[in-house]
Order: C-alpha cells, then structure tokens, then sequence
C-alpha cells in the first residue's frame, strides 16, 4: 500500500524551524488499525504525526483528526492540526475554515490572507496546584506558581523567574515523568517584549515520548489565559525557546483561544508500507 506523507514545520515561516509533524489524508473509510498508525509514527519520528480522513457532508466537522507520538496517541495536537490545514490547503483539498473531528471535540482551522493559520481551541481550565515534590530538582529551577491545565493536555504548568532561567533549563527528564499526565509546561515573562513576543516557554513531555516538544500548540490553550490574566490583554504572542524555536499568536476569547501561526512544508513523498 503505498500513500502520500509530508513532513511540515508548523509554527514557522522557514524550514527546519518550528515543529516538525507527519501528515497522511487517508481515504474516506475510517482509520486504519491503531497498531499501524502508532508504527507510521514511531517511524517518522518527529513529535506528532498526524492521519486525517473526510467526513460525509452535512455533519459538524469536515475531517477527522488524531495525532499520535512516537509512544502513543493523544488527546490533543496544535502544531499537527496546524500542519494538517496546511497540506489541506497547499493542496487544494480544502478551502476556506476546515472542521475537525477529534478526541478533545470540533476543532477549526481558518487560513488568514498572510498565508497563516488560525486554529480555533477549547481554553484549558487552569487551577492552582501545590508543586508536587521533586518537580523544582528535575527542572534545575525555583517554581514560583504551578497551575493544573485540565483534562484535554493534563500539563502542569510552572511559572519560572524570568526568561532568563526559562532558556537555561536543562531537565532531568526521567524524574519529570511521574509529575503530570502529559508533561511539564515551564514559562516566564519576557524580558523585552518589543522583541515582538509577550511570554516565553518550554514544553517538556517524557511521559509521551517527547523529552522537549519544540513548539506545542495545545501548551498555548493554557499559557494565553494565564499570561493574559496577568498582563492585561488578550491577544499575546508567545515565543517557545527550543533550539528550533517558534512564535505562537494567541488570541482569548473566553472558552475559546484561537492560535496562529504559519507552516513550510519540507518534504512531500510516498509511504510504502
């Protein structure tokens, strides 16, 4: 069975920057056996790997989604959805706003005359949460706030002192597995907005298989309500300081945050197997 498989860079306007996902637009009959879908993912070997197949007409979503990791498939992927609207559109399999079917729910994605991407998200539902011990030691890093970020990524999110301490982390990830579901979302103001972003994190999920996700869409469900409550604004960009980096423009509105961002595909070829 051979189909075609692009790998796009999402959250970016170069290649080789941003996050990297695998992308298949499978035929209309369903998904192939999970056994498969987790071997084409461990296979690409990138962060996400995306598998999206049409919907009958007349229904709420045009598409259905899953993402998987190299270990295992999750509840939800910003940087592949991206990068699945990307092909769509790149392609001329789609126009105009795409509706997704996923696990997390109707997820949409609207291209914007720059040629980005806006994704339309549920907001996760912060808490406050006591840091759990031994968080502080796997990161190398003093905690001021940790916050709880739902269901949908089950991240817990730390704030750091300042941008500084945020780029210097060097996690010891095996001890940061047993601390979240997903993984640890670690963050700070930036020191000079006029850089032209708000906030900045790093996003660390061995628990999935991802010791550092190089820009991840979902963190910024629950980095735009927090930074938005303390700096007094709803539309923030947030830079993600891996060494690929990445700028994700977050918009809250209310229940709803709305992503942004752009997307280069970088390879485009047959899967054979």
């Amino acid at each position: 069975m051979a189909m075609r498989i692009r790998i796009v860079d999402a959250f970016t306007d170069r290649p080789f920057a941003g996050n990297p996902a695998g992308v298949l637009l499978l035929d209309s009959g369903g998904f192939p056996d999970d056994a498969w879908l987790q071997r084409v993912a461990a296979e690409v070997n990138h962060p996400e790997t995306a598998f999206a197949h049409p919907l009958p007409a007349g229904g709420d979503a045009d598409w259905a989604l899953r993402w998987f990791t190299p270990a295992t498939e999750v509840d939800m992927c910003g940087h592949a959805t991206l990068a699945t609207a990307h092909v769509l559109h790149t392609t001329g399999t789609a126009t105009g706003t795409v509706h997704f079917s996923a696990r997390c729910g109707i997820l949409t994605t609207t291209v914007r005359e720059s040629g980005a991407y806006t994704l339309d998200f549920p907001t996760a539902p912060l808490t406050g949460a006591p840091v759990p011990d031994g968080v502080s030691k796997a990161l190398g890093a003093e905690i001021l706030s940790a916050h709880d970020t739902g269901p949908h990524i089950g991240d817990l999110l730390v704030e750091l002192a300042d941008e500084s301490v945020v780029r210097a982390l060097a996690p010891d990830f095996a001890a940061l597995v047993a601390h979240s579901r997903r993984g640890i979302i670690a963050t700070a103001a930036a020191e000079a907005p006029s850089r032209g972003y708000d906030f900045v994190s790093r996003c660390f999920f061995p628990q999935v298989g991802i010791d550092e996700d190089p820009v991840t869409g979902s963190a910024h469900t629950a980095l735009a309500p927090f930074w938005s409550a303390r700096l007094g604004r709803d539309e923030l960009t947030g830079l993600q300081a891996s060494a690929r980096t990445g700028l994700v423009a977050t918009s809250l509105r209310g229940d709803r945050t709305l992503l942004t961002g752009g997307a280069v595909t970088v390879v485009d070829g047959e899967l054979l197997a």
